[in-house]
C-alpha cells in the first residue's frame, strides 16, 4: 500500500473556509447558504490540482474528470436558473442534442476558463434567486412544459451538487491521495 505524504492527509475543519450553513433561518436563506455551502465543497475538491490533472478520467470505465464536472455543473446552472426558472434566452454550454454528453467529453479548453464560466454562472443563479419574490415563483421545466418552483429547483440543485461532490471525493483522492472536505 503506498503512503500518502503528509501534506495530502485529510484537510482539518480548522482549514475549512466555507461559510457555515445557517443552524436556524427561513427557508430562502437556508436553502440557499447550504447550496452556496455544496459549491464551495465542490470549489474546494479542485483546489491545489495542478490543472492538466484536473481532466484525468481517474476511475475507469467511467469518465468523469474533475473538469468534466466543473463544466457540468456550471451547465446545470444555467439549465436551472438562467434557462427554466428566468426563461432567459441563452444557449446551452457544453451540450446539444446530438452531443448531450460533451460536457465530460470535450475537455478541451483551459480550466481558468471553465472555473470563471462556473463562478459566473453561479452568481446569476444567487442574482435570480434574490430577486425571485418568493420560493413559490415559478419558472417552466422546458422537458414537460410545466411550472416547476423556485424551491423545487433549489432541492434538485442540492441533490446535483451533493452527488457530484461524492464522485469529486473520489476523483480528487486519486489524483494525489488527498481526501477531506
Amino acid at each position: 500500500m503506498n503512503a500518502i505524504p503528509p501534506e495530502n492527509y485529510a484537510q482539518s475543519w480548522a482549514d475549512d473556509t466555507r461559510t457555515p450553513i445557517p443552524l436556524v433561518g427561513d427557508e430562502r436563506e437556508i436553502l440557499t447558504a447550504a447550496l452556496d455551502w455544496h459549491r464551495a465543497t465542490f470549489e474546494l475538491k479542485c483546489a491545489g490540482v495542478p490543472a492538466e490533472r484536473l481532466s484525468e478520467r481517474g476511475v475507469p470505465p467511467s469518465g468523469l474528470s474533475l473538469h468534466g464536472l466543473l463544466r457540468h455543473l456550471a451547465g446545470t446552472e444555467r439549465w436551472w436558473f438562467r434557462q427554466q426558472f428566468a426563461r432567459e434566452d441563452v444557449p446551452h454550454l457544453y451540450y446539444s442534442d446530438d452531443r448531450p454528453d460533451q460536457d465530460f467529453e470535450d475537455l478541451d479548453g483551459d480550466v481558468g476558463e471553465a472555473f470563471a464560466v462556473w463562478r459566473a454562472e453561479c452568481a446569476h443563479a444567487r442574482a435570480i434567486v434574490a430577486a425571485a419574490p418568493s420560493l413559490d415563483a415559478t419558472g417552466v421545466q422546458l422537458a414537460t412544459g410545466r411550472p416547476i418552483s423556485l424551491r423545487r429547483i433549489l432541492v434538485h440543485m442540492l441533490a446535483e451538487y451533493a452527488r457530484h461532490n461524492g464522485h469529486a471525493d473520489l476523483l480528487r483522492e486519486r489524483v494525489d491521495g488527498a481526501t477531506g472536505f
